[in-house]
C-alpha cells in the first residue's frame, strides 16, 4: 500500500498524443487557453492531474488507477 500506483505515464500519453495530431504542447496550451510552461507544470507533476489523497483511497481499496482514452467522435 501507499505506493501511488498510476499506470499511465501522463507525460508521455500528452506527448504522444499531441504528435499523433501533429501539434505541439504550446498549440495545446494556447487551444485551452493557458500557458506552455503551465501545461508542462502539470504533465510532469501527477499530483496536479490526480489529487495524492484520492490515489491512496483507491490504492487502499486495493486497485490501480488507469487511464483510458477515447477519440471523440465530434469533429475539432
Amino acid at each position: 500500500k501507499g505506493t501511488n500506483m498510476i499506470r499511465n505515464n501522463i507525460e508521455v500519453d500528452v506527448k504522444t498524443k499531441c504528435l499523433e495530431n501533429g501539434i505541439t504542447q504550446a498549440q495545446l496550451a494556447e487551444d485551452i487557453g493557458t500557458t506552455a510552461p503551465y501545461v508542462n507544470r502539470i504533465i510532469k507533476k501527477q499530483e496536479g492531474v490526480l489529487n495524492k489523497t484520492f490515489v491512496q483511497m483507491i490504492e487502499s481499496l486495493g486497485y490501480d488507477i488507469e487511464f483510458r482514452y477515447v477519440e471523440r467522435k465530434e469533429a475539432k
